[in-house]
């Protein structure tokens, strides 16, 4: 490997081109370019969820004195500039592996593999936290069923979902946000109903937005902790760059875009929720911070309406993220194996699916043996995911840098040293003050990474 060459993906991107026809001759490395712009906006509003916040409000709320809407305006700030590094080294190179692709040209393939095999933790992670989440909340209404059996039925159920093609997987994905954005629609219309009412003290403030009285440098920095884990997942777009029709523009702007919309959805929601816990310090650590918004929701709409949210609402949110996330990670694996740096079977795709078959099937598999061993561990799964993605932000951030300003010289200095500086800075922040458990584990992971470079070399030197 060599780390000072910066033209290792365009050449796979050359190479790879013939490959994204149809003819047989490439069935078995060939993804299928059919997915439209719409479809790449869809995914990405799934995988970061409309309804999101609702079960991290008590927490958010706690952390920035009641000023919920402000943690996510915070955050789209913040995540605007790791959005724009991502639409910039998508148009620089056009492939499926997302941040390992993008280091790999713009750093090297050392650097790339690192960057690639830190977010590996965070995409393989992500789907196994979601299906943990979802056991969690099955497994408290109907105790009869053990928790490790539920999550190996949704680990069941969205593997074969995954395996029935790109297209297929886009359809289901546009019908259950569908379903989301009308269940959040109910949430906002009944809200606005008891709002006019006054109900539990109910009135228009600016405090959620702004409270001057309570706004401070350390609440704002610590609910920018908060409002950047929030957005993670977004830049699982990136991954289906060679599936998309319009290329890296779809992918940048459907990038973007999701964020935008999504920032719009979390204020707006979060605002009218903060209006019926107006006198309200903070939620009791335990329960009451856990099922804050859904006590919410029985204010405005009554037990039934609680039930739907809480049950409904957990599988509208996290069967259709950890879904996306399957389909992110397989293609991440799919890159990485059709470059040589993991085996070459997992490049293999579905002559008639044009999916990466092998590499869905062993996400399953890790999944399934992470989610029944760390099926009471959600705090240790959530810190290490944590860690994962925003390692692999630091890293794009850097080759953004490297590529363009360092090699090319380019004199673009808002796009190509300000804003990716800006992002590394922030990013860089949030993960100096993650949890100690979280950086634990991903030092872990990266020493296994390393581990699997020095033996590749080993090997390599010694044939």
């Amino acid at each position: 490997m060599d780390v000072g060459r910066s033209d290792v993906v365009p050449a796979q991107a050359r190479a790879a081109a013939p490959a994204l026809g149809d003819s047989p001759a490439d069935s078995q490395h060939a993804l299928k370019r059919s997915l439209s712009f719409w479809d790449l906006l869809v995914y990405g509003l799934l995988i970061i969820t409309p309804t999101g916040p609702w079960s991290t409000f008590g927490f958010v709320f706690n952390a920035s004195h009641g000023m919920v809407p402000l943690v996510y305006a915070v955050g789209f700030v913040a995540m605007s500039f790791t959005a724009l590094s991502y639409a910039t080294m998508s148009a620089a190179f056009p492939t499926s592996g997302s941040v390992y692709a993008y280091v790999a040209g713009g750093v090297g393939e050392t650097a790339g593999f690192l960057a690639g095999w830190t977010l590996l933790l965070d995409y393989l992670l992500s789907p196994t936290l979601l299906f943990v989440i979802c056991a969690v909340a099955v497994h408290s209404v109907i105790p009869a069923i053990p928790k490790p059996l539920l999550v190996m039925l949704f680990v069941v159920l969205n593997t074969a979902i995954s395996l029935l093609g790109i297209e297929d997987t886009a359809r289901l994905g546009a019908v259950l946000l569908t379903v989301q954005l009308i269940l959040l629609a109910v949430f906002v219309i009944l809200g606005l109903i008891a709002l006019a009412h006054g109900m539990n003290g109910a009135h228009l403030s600016w405090a959620p937005l702004y409270d001057p009285q309570k706004v401070s440098s350390r609440a704002v920095l610590g609910a920018l902790s908060l409002a950047v884990l929030s957005f993670l997942g977004f830049d699982a777009i990136s991954t289906l760059a060679e599936e998309a029709k319009g290329g890296a523009r779809s992918v940048g702007n459907a990038t973007l875009l999701s964020l935008l919309l999504t920032t719009v959805l979390f204020m707006g929601q979060t605002y009218l929720a903060s209006l019926f816990v107006l006198n309200r310090e903070a939620f009791a650590p335990g329960a009451q911070a856990d099922t804050a918004f859904y006590a919410i929701a029985q204010t405005v709409g009554g037990m039934r309406f609680r039930f739907v949210v809480s049950i409904l609402g957990v599988f509208l949110t996290a069967m259709p993220c950890a879904l996306n996330t399957q389909i992110a990670t397989s293609r991440l694996i799919y890159s990485m194996a059709r470059d040589g740096k993991l085996p070459r079977i997992l490049a293999r795709v579905s002559v008639t699916r044009r999916v990466p078959h092998y590499a869905i099937i062993l996400i399953a598999v890790v999944t399934l043996v992470l989610g029944t061993c760390l099926v009471d561990h959600l705090e240790l799964l959530t810190s290490m995911v944590n860690f994962g993605a925003l390692t692999g932000f630091l890293a794009l951030h850097l080759s953004v840098i490297t590529h363009f300003t360092i090699r090319r010289r380019s004199r673009d200095w808002p796009r190509h040293l300000v804003a990716p500086l800006c992002g590394f800075v922030i990013i860089a922040y949030v993960l100096i003050n993650a949890q100690t458990t979280a950086k634990i584990a991903g030092l872990c992971w990266m020493t296994v990474g390393v581990a699997f470079i020095l033996t590749t070399r080993i090997r390599s030197a010694s044939t």
